[in-house]
């Protein structure tokens, strides 16, 4: 019992990494030149673990290693799909998003664009930056090009004013990016808009330079799986 066990643990792992493996290696960030490992590499690895054990465990006991073999290979295909997807995503934006000022980052599977106060928002204003139509309509076109994503849109102010003046401010300026994307074709329901005030700061609230990286807006963009 023991050593069928132990052979099963192996072929699991072998799996997985040959998940990895086939899934490709590295990719270079276009920003640094560094290389760094493919999110399509790490979504097939772990789809090909996670596959293989439901596989083994959904099995009978004299099929678990034929179980673990197919689960491996779908739960691969499946994190190696959604991965490749965000990357492809993440190229596009991070062309797009070139010289504008806004930074596209990357949090496992979710996109992530920090869009500054400079770019954004004029300080105590919902009223769109003149710069600001550009970057929300390249925005728009990589929505369009990758529509199976969900966008989370968060509202952010520096700490002048209430605390509840802000967090009307920030929701009213979600709310307006949200109506400019809508203008642009992307669906209602695939934007979530919140406010949270001054409350996540990312720089000090003591410069104009700190109150501008402040005053900001984050999108998250999540891919749906399903």
């Amino acid at each position: 019992m023991k050593i069928r066990t132990h052979k099963l643990r192996l072929k699991l792992v072998s799996l997985a990494f040959a998940a990895v493996m086939g899934a490709g290696c590295t990719t270079t960030d276009p920003s640094t030149g560094e290389s760094r490992v493919s999110k399509t590499t790490k979504g097939a690895g772990i789809g090909a673990a996670a596959g293989a054990v439901l596989g083994a465990l959904t099995s009978s006991s004299n099929d678990r290693g034929k179980g673990a073999l197919i689960g491996a290979t779908a739960g691969g295909l499946i994190g190696a799909g959604v991965g490749q997807y965000q990357d492809r995503q993440q190229r596009a934006l991070e062309e797009r998003m070139q010289n504008s000022g806004v930074e596209v980052k990357r949090e496992g599977d979710t996109l992530k664009l920090v869009i500054p106060g400079n770019v954004s928002f004029p300080s105590g204003s919902s009223a769109l930056s003149p710069q600001f139509y550009n970057v929300l309509n390249q925005v728009a076109t990589t929505l369009a090009e990758y529509p199976s994503t969900q966008v989370q849109i968060v509202g952010h102010t520096d700490s002048v004013g209430s605390a509840s003046s802000n967090e009307q401010l920030s929701r009213t300026r979600a709310s307006a990016v949200s109506i400019y994307l809508g203008a642009q074709g992307i669906a209602s329901s695939r934007m979530q808009v919140e406010g949270v005030g001054s409350s996540t700061p990312i720089a000090s609230n003591a410069t104009s330079e700190g109150r501008a990286h402040n005053r900001r807006v984050e999108m998250k963009i999540i891919p749906v799986q399903g």
